[in-house]
């Protein structure tokens, strides 16, 4: 992978999954992938900083309202009667490791589903910088991973998925995905590998 022509999209880094007392850390078991995912995820892009590849975080952040979710279901309901993700709270913030970064990380918004293409101009982004490989990270591999990896797909993007800087809901669904959805359309990967791809290395 040439460096200038890769893009990691960075899934949910917001404190209402990886905060202690985030209010959705409870969807994913066992709770301590969700610290293994982080420390993961911020060796990733601290060693990616350094380098050409573009770092993109596609935050969801809806309305107290809740109007873009207006017939939810599954874990977009539990979004709604948790009250995840509302503008303006604590929760709906970026974990400060990535906050860290300034602005080495463009932030992408409109996010209020699965999709990170959907209702953002993230495409459109992707196009400008002339962009080829998608890696994607974060938050929840069988939901906003595989669909956000998808719509990458269907862009002409090669796909690959950040395994160890992802996690589903239970470790069964999240070998599943691995080792049988992310082949259908991309790849399923390492952060270790992909820095070794790039000839980076962590620190």
């Amino acid at each position: 992978m040439v460096p200038s022509k890769t893009a990691v999209i960075l899934v949910g880094y917001q404190n209402d999954y990886f905060a202690k007392d985030g209010i959705l850390r409870g969807v994913i078991e066992p709770v301590s992938s969700v610290d293994t995912v982080l420390e993961k995820s911020v060796a990733f892009v601290n060693a990616l900083a350094p380098s050409d590849v573009m770092l993109i975080s596609t935050p969801i952040v809806l309305t107290p309202e809740y109007r873009a979710l207006a017939s939810p279901v599954g874990i977009l309901n539990a979004i709604k009667e948790s009250g995840a993700f509302a503008s303006g709270t604590v929760g709906a913030d970026h974990i400060p490791e990535l906050k860290a970064l300034g602005d080495r990380v463009a932030y992408v918004h409109g996010k209020v589903g699965f999709n990170a293409f959907s209702n953002t101009d993230l495409g459109d982004v992707l196009q400008r910088r002339g962009i080829e490989n998608v890696l994607v990270a974060g938050m929840v591999t069988s939901l906003c991973i595989d669909s956000t990896g998808r719509a990458a797909y269907e862009r002409g993007y090669n796909v690959a998925i950040v395994a160890d800087c992802t996690s589903a809901r239970t470790e069964t669904e999240q070998r599943f995905f691995c080792e049988h959805v992310f082949p259908l359309y991309g790849r399923t990967t390492t952060s270790v590998e992909v820095l070794a791809e790039l000839g980076l290395a962590t620190h």
